[in-house]
């Protein structure tokens, strides 16, 4: 209880902007930081699949869902980098109530990404690295839109997992990749991130692209054979997994989806 009271007052003494100690709680947002070259300020991450290498040395504080509060305390941070949905909200308000300033970041579209890089930067004491990152994000996906850019949008089925079968809702920034390929997501109208969906669903809504995580997902759909997707054989493997984390190298990502997309018809 000492080593907390001593660290809250600590946060009181601190200037607002004078950022020296920060944990990330979401991969992506980790990435961004490697990305503005502001490694140096990260003291702690939230462990969510392969780390890249410049961050391996770095303490845990837990796992996707699985906040360590203790450990997180303990590593004194004067800024936390949120991903809303990667701690529960008990454990959320539990951070505002020990005060410690929060970013918190879910980019919705691709635009709001790219202005997430100044934000995220400029907080970081790196707004020179997060302006640069913005104007070249945002170049790049007006040369992708015009190229990719489609009169009739391809509808497009993504799946994320089989059993239970799950999707990406129209709020999810996969959703606006897909828009940036000249295709939509055929559950757009669906406001979760990640929302449950029904086989019966997808067939009534009749994809012509379906996408998925391997080869063994989408041989299952072989068994309606009147789904657009199947008697056209574009049942396509997500050609990166970076789209499922935003961050700047979530660009090549979908350059990569749009190539892939582009042979479809």
């Amino acid at each position: 209880m000492l080593r907390l009271a001593l660290f809250l007052l600590g946060l009181l003494a601190w200037p607002a902007l004078a950022v020296e100690r920060v944990v990330s709680l979401a991969p992506s947002l980790s990435e961004i930081v490697v990305e503005l070259d502001a490694v140096d300020l990260l003291v702690g991450v939230l462990d969510g699949g392969e780390r890249p290498a410049s961050l391996r040395h770095l303490p845990s504080v837990g796992r996707y869902g699985q906040l360590e509060m203790e450990s997180l305390i303990g590593l004194q941070p004067d800024l936390v980098l949120l991903w809303p949905d990667s701690i529960s909200p008990a454990q959320r308000q539990q951070l505002q109530d020990f005060g410690i300033p929060l970013l918190i970041a879910e980019p919705r579209d691709l635009d709001n990404l790219a202005e997430q890089f100044a934000e995220i930067g400029a907080r970081l004491g790196r707004p020179e690295q997060g302006h640069r990152l913005r104007q070249r994000f945002g170049e790049r996906l007006a040369e992708l839109r015009a190229r990719y850019r489609r009169e009739r949008p391809l509808r497009v089925f993504y799946q994320i997992w089989d059993k239970p079968l799950y999707t990406i809702g129209g709020r999810q920034i996969i959703s606006d990749a897909l828009r940036l390929c000249g295709a939509e997501n055929v559950f757009a109208d669906l406001a979760l991130p990640a929302p449950q969906v029904s086989v019966e669903a997808v067939l009534q809504r009749d994809p012509e692209v379906i996408l998925a995580g391997s080869g063994a997902q989408l041989d299952i759909w072989r068994s309606w054979p009147d789904l657009a997707a199947v008697r056209r054989n574009q049942l396509y493997p997500v050609p990166d997994k970076g789209l499922e984390r935003p961050s700047f190298q979530m660009l090549a990502a979908t350059e990569k989806l749009c190539e892939q997309l582009a042979k479809a018809q």
